[in-house]
């Protein structure tokens, strides 16, 4: 009995055949997981001022949309159901831990931009 790690197309795909879908899947969400690993600290820590936070809320904000964009492609370029190889609940979960992402980066990113508006002094005439 041969196994197949990687199928060309999802016809020819089992229960464990890394496919296209499946593989763009797992892309999306290493992903928006690393955006809701970066994201949560940010936020946390948003208030307290200092640069790391607000790279780490960039980043959040930008694999949290990046994995929900190709999520958002995978579920659209499915032609079949869970268990056909299209990798369409992995796209499901990319949309759902990408949005998670951006929903944790972007009030970390506002928060660090009014904190560092309200460090900087007067300037006078």
């Amino acid at each position: 009995m041969s196994h197949t790690l990687l199928a060309a197309d999802a016809a020819t795909a089992t229960a464990h055949t890394l496919t296209p879908g499946r593989s763009w899947s797992l892309v999306a969400i290493a992903l928006g997981l690393g955006g809701v690993v970066l994201g949560g600290p940010a936020l946390a820590r948003s208030g307290r001022g200092g640069g790391a936070g607000r790279t780490r809320a960039i980043v959040a904000l930008v694999a949290g949309l990046t994995a929900t964009v190709i999520g958002a492609w995978v579920v659209a370029a499915a032609r079949g159901g869970p268990g056909t190889g299209y990798g369409i609940v992995g796209g499901w979960v990319a949309l759902v831990v990408g949005a998670a992402a951006a929903i944790l980066g972007g009030p970390a990113l506002v928060r660090s931009r009014s904190r560092r508006r309200v460090d900087v002094p007067a300037r006078h005439a």
